[in-house]
This record gives structure tokens, sequence and C-alpha cells, in this order.
């Protein structure tokens, strides 16, 4: 399956070595590391919005570029990682599963895997895997980025342990903005931050039925861009590129910008 898989955003198995019971794959080499190596705990500055829609336009080809989609089970920080020209590419495909097709049911039947933190609750209630478990992983991650800490941390007091559900209530209470990385403050646009966090927080949504596609939340993730774009360009935020065409799963970035892609 791995050998099969070539996409700008998913680090590519070259091949494997094996010689006296050692076994070797091999693998681009990303320079940068892990997207999580540069979030928290580090005197970087903070990543493009760039890197996240990379990430989603990996898992986008993983659940709808071959026949049967590919549902990766392990999304997160770590398993994202940056080339040296800072482009993400997914990798770690290790608890990966084959896919339902359309004409069968949406979902496998599986032991839980993954990490905690990531972790779909519906999957780990149901034992059922769907491409939508992966859309709740995914969606942490922007959550990391937005407030710079990891998606556990168990220092903290017990309503602030689980960043994805600590930062659904700061949603509900209108106090988002207050857990956002100070760094960012004056230097993401208002409609920009809007539209990240809250692509970020459907994905997270507790049903499945409830999030959207990886489809859906990367043109919803572009859409955030454009927006930045417009506010730095002092056009003030141009919400005509962010108009979704109601097509299923469709992604028009490539449409609105011919050079995104």
């Amino acid at each position: 399956m791995l050998s099969k898989l070539r996409h700008h955003h998913l680090v590519s198995l070259i091949g494997y070595y094996e010689e006296n019971c050692e076994m070797i794959l091999v693998y681009d080499y990303m320079a940068h590391g892990t997207l999580r190596g540069h979030l928290y705990k580090t005197q970087n500055p903070p990543l493009p919005i760039e890197i996240c829609i990379g990430a989603a336009r990996g898992l986008h080809y993983l659940h709808t570029g071959s026949k049967h989609p590919i549902i990766h089970r392990d999304v997160k920080s770590t398993n994202i990682l940056l080339d040296e020209k800072w482009v993400a590419k997914v990798t770690d495909f290790g608890l990966s599963k084959t896919g339902p097709t359309l004409d069968q049911t949406d979902h496998l039947i599986a032991s839980v895997k993954g990490s905690f933190g990531y972790l779909d609750p519906e999957y780990f209630r149901r034992q059922q895997i769907t491409k939508k478990s992966d859309v709740y992983s995914f969606g942490v991650v922007p959550s990391e980025i937005i407030c710079a800490r990891p998606a556990l941390d168990t220092t903290l007091v017990n309503e602030q342990i689980n960043l994805a559900l600590w930062a659904n209530r700061c949603h509900q209470k209108g106090t988002l903005d207050q857990i956002m990385d100070p760094y960012l403050e004056g230097k993401i646009a208002p409609e920009c931050f809007k539209k990240f966090a809250e692509t970020a927080l459907k994905c997270v949504s507790d049903q499945g039925m409830e999030r959207p596609s990886m489809g859906d939340v990367l043109w919803n993730l572009e859409c955030a861009l454009q927006l930045q774009e417009s506010a730095e360009e002092g056009i003030g935020g141009n919400r005509l590129a962010c108009i979704a065409v109601l097509t299923p799963s469709a992604v028009f970035s490539q449409i609105m910008n011919p050079t995104r892609r």
C-alpha cells in the first residue's frame, strides 16, 4: 500500500533494506523534523497556515485519492513532518486501514488504536473507525497551533488537560481568544483566527456525523488563509473568495487561486 502512495504532502516510501535479519524502511528525509517540534517549548516563530493546509491535503488524498480510501488512525503533530522547504507531509502509516468503498458500510470494526488527546471519542466508544475519526484527530492539530500547547497536559487543572475539550468550552464561553498563543496577537487577522478556530472545533465534534469531511476542512482552511492574505494586503478581509460551492467533498482552491496547488 505504501509503495503506491505518491503525493506532495505524504512522506514517500523509497524502498527497504534487509540483510542478516536487519530490516530498514527508507523514506524521504524531512530536514525540519516534526510539526510538534516547532509549536511549543521552542523559540521558533509560529508556522504559517500553509503547514496545516498541506497536512489536510495529504489526508484528503488518503481519503479520496484511490479506489479504496485509507484511514490513517494516528494523525497528530508528531506524524506531520516538514521538509527542507517547510512543506508539510503526513507520515507513519503503521496503524492505517484500507477503508470501505462507497457501496459498503461507512465504517470498519477495529480495536482502538491511536494516541490519547487525538483519539476520536466515538471510535473509542463503539470501536468503529471511519474517515471522520481522522478528521477528529486532525482537528486537534490546529488547536495546538493556536494555543501553542500539547493535546494533553497533565500538569494543568482537570478542565484544561484535554486541549480539544478545553478549546470547545472556551469557544462556547466566547473566550477562545484568551487562550491563543500570545505570539499570535496582532499577527493574525481576526477574520482568519475565527475561521481557523471554527474549522478546528467543528472537526472535534463529539459525533462523527457533525464533523466535516477532509475536503471541507481543506476548503475552510484555505478560506482562512485568503482572509489573512486579504487583511495583510489591506483589502479588509475579502469574503468573496470564501463563498463555498455546495458540492460534497469538493475543493475549489485551484479555481479561486490557480497558484495555490
